[in-house]
């Protein structure tokens, strides 16, 4: 494996990437859709629940659904906005 060849590489899959506008609109959306729930469950957690070991699962539950749908829509977001920049410049039109 070349070690010069792997920025090309990289830079190749970004773009293919990049044109895969529906599938980065479905992973921001999905992502935005999985941190809300997951914050629901951290409010709900503190407003309904005593303060308890149960209290704090949920509350980690909420946490772990959170912190993951924030990293799909963060990927889904810089796929449909950035790489898309990359894609202005490139094309032939």
């Amino acid at each position: 494996m070349s070690h010069s060849s792997r920025p090309a590489r990289l830079r190749q899959w970004l773009l293919q990437r990049a044109e895969k506008e529906r599938e980065n609109l479905r992973l921001f959306v999905l992502g935005a859709a999985i941190f809300f729930a997951g914050m629901g469950l951290i409010v709900l957690a503190q407003k309904w629940l005593l303060p308890s070991l149960q209290q704090e699962l949920v509350s980690l539950l909420g946490l772990t659904l959170a912190v993951g749908g924030g990293v799909c829509a963060t990927l889904g977001y810089i796929a449909l906005s950035v790489l898309r920049i990359l894609t202005v410049g490139r094309r032939d039109d």
